[in-house]
């Protein structure tokens, strides 16, 4: 998928429910590269083997930094499907949680964390203006912000009418 601009305004669609997951580390002791340099290196195997992996559940990925902090945000057709992932020992991830615990425990050396969202159908909004695809967009389908509303109440299911569309300037 390209990251190319897509000019105007657009939202996404996503039929159904879904799952937003947060994953990531934090660099707590820097000079201790030996301990956190693994976690990194983790996570990138994992997405492959995800995305390379028909039917695992997995849409789409987003890399963020942040100082210390790297987060992933992944989203998911379901929770089932991430924790069967999570749990399967020939699978990347269980090895890898296994051998950070060995390595780390609670050194404090390195942070790790995940947040879950479970998404019900309908449950989001979304606009990117002027954007690549990218977030929902990219693990869904990327359509012009008339299909799904021009209001953010609207799109959230939070308004019985949408609003007018703006002006866009010549």
């Amino acid at each position: 998928m390209g990251r190319e601009v897509v000019a105007g305004r657009f939202s996404a669609q996503r039929d159904g429910s879904f799952v937003v997951f947060h994953i990531g580390m934090r660099i707590n002791r820097l000079w201790q590269f030996w301990k956190w340099a693994p976690t990194a290196r983790a996570m990138g195997p994992m997405i492959r083997e995800l995305m390379e992996t028909p039917g695992s559940g997995l849409l789409h990925v987003e890399t963020f930094l942040q100082g210390r902090t790297i987060m992933v945000v992944q989203y998911w057709d379901s929770f089932e499907q991430l924790a069967a992932y999570a749990r399967n020992p020939d699978q990347r991830h269980l090895p890898a949680w296994r051998a950070f615990n060995q390595r780390i425990g609670t050194d404090g050396s390195v942070g790790i964390f995940h947040e879950t969202y479970l998404v019900p159908a309908g449950g989001y909004e979304a606009i990117y203006n002027n954007m690549p695809r990218f977030g929902l967009a990219a693990a869904g389908a990327h359509v012009p912000v008339a299909a799904r509303g021009q209001s953010a109440a609207f799109r959230a299911g939070r308004a019985a009418e949408d609003a007018p569309a703006e002006p866009v300037p010549a």
